[in-house]
């Protein structure tokens, strides 16, 4: 493909480099060979553009020139995510079902469905046109499911959930199982669990990575909005509600009954309280603990988390501790009787 093609296609403009130069592959940076294109979005990464061997570079409108060619970008990271596809197209799947695939009497399939391998799809479940089920997914009763359904192999839909349209399951996750409800009998001393009688609603284009767990209500419904991405081995309680375009990475742990806005960013193992709110536009760095809300456009960190400004202070205080504890033992020695 010529750069001038991809530079059209990605709304780039070419410096540094002849518009007939061919592109035959997308590598990174480091690994990226003569004929090659790469990208540059990361700041540690600038010196490695000085020396890449792939013949175009894609940065930032403002990134230091340098003697490669570039494709100047006001989004590089969009850029290069719209350059992969260009390069890369994942298998396709014709519509058909496997002799292995169950699918009951009352079940409706919209048009050019595939359905893999022991796929099951049960009573009154409506499932839009487009859909692709791969092996060893289940659809469990009652559950409704817009067009364009992607659901990767042992994905898991429960019970009266609703999905939109261009809604996304990788392997392993899990829509609607039971939240985590039980009243303590204290006669038995035993756990009553508690009837989980409500549901979850996916709204359309979200995508719900590996292994994670989306839990149902006991009462309504969990929502996850529009557009929102949750990434792999997150776990969401029961009546959460997710705002649109929001991002839980890997390992965040929401309780149940969590408020969490639109735009909204939770890093990798990020907990939060139940009952607490996140306004719009919130971030949390990785690992902190939110027991409390969260104002719209904040960023906090630490546990129990904390404005982040602040908690990089603290962590310079913390790392002083000892000096400060020698001299307080000193000052402690000096006025003692």
């Amino acid at each position: 493909m010529k750069l001038a093609d991809i530079a059209k296609a990605l709304n780039a403009r070419i410096e540094n480099a002849a518009p007939d130069t061919e592109i035959t592959a997308v590598s990174g940076i480091e690994q990226a060979a003569q004929g090659q294109l790469t990208f540059v979005s990361n700041p540690k990464y600038n010196t490695a553009a000085k020396t890449t061997k792939a013949s175009a570079v894609i940065v930032a409108e403002n990134f230091p020139a340098i003697s490669t060619g570039m494709l100047r970008s006001k989004n590089p990271y969009l850029a290069w995510a719209k350059a992969l596809e260009l390069f890369y197209q994942p298998p396709g799947y014709a519509p058909g079902v496997h002799p292995t695939a169950v699918v009951h009497a009352k079940a409706k399939l919209g048009k050019n469905a595939h359905l893999g391998p022991y796929v099951v799809i049960d009573e009154d479940a409506v499932i839009g046109d487009n859909a692709v089920l791969l092996a060893h997914v289940v659809i469990y009763r009652g559950v409704t499911i817009g067009n364009n359904f992607f659901a990767h192999a042992h994905a898991v839909v429960r019970e009266f959930c609703h999905l939109a349209d261009n809604v996304r399951l990788q392997n392993g996750a899990v829509v609607g199982s039971d939240g985590f409800g039980f009243a303590k009998n204290e006669e038995t001393g035993h756990w009553h669990k508690i009837v989980q009688s409500g549901n979850v609603v996916v709204e359309s284009d979200a995508e719900i990575q590996a292994n994670t767990c989306i839990d149902r209500a006991s009462i309504g419904e969990t929502r996850i909005g529009q557009g929102a991405k949750i990434d792999n081995l997150v776990h969401i309680g029961h009546s959460c509600t997710i705002g649109h375009d929001t991002l839980l990475c890997a390992q965040v742990g929401l309780a149940g009954t969590t408020d969490i806005g639109n735009h909204v960013i939770l890093a990798g193992q990020v907990g939060v309280s139940g009952h607490v709110k996140i306004g719009d536009g919130a971030i949390a760095i990785a690992q902190s603990g939110i027991p409390h809300d969260v104002p719209p456009g904040a960023m906090v960190s630490g546990a129990p988390a904390i404005d982040h400004r602040l908690w990089l202070k603290c962590c310079a205080a913390y790392a002083k501790l000892p000096e400060i504890a020698r001299a307080v033992r000193k000052l402690s020695e000096r006025h003692s009787p």
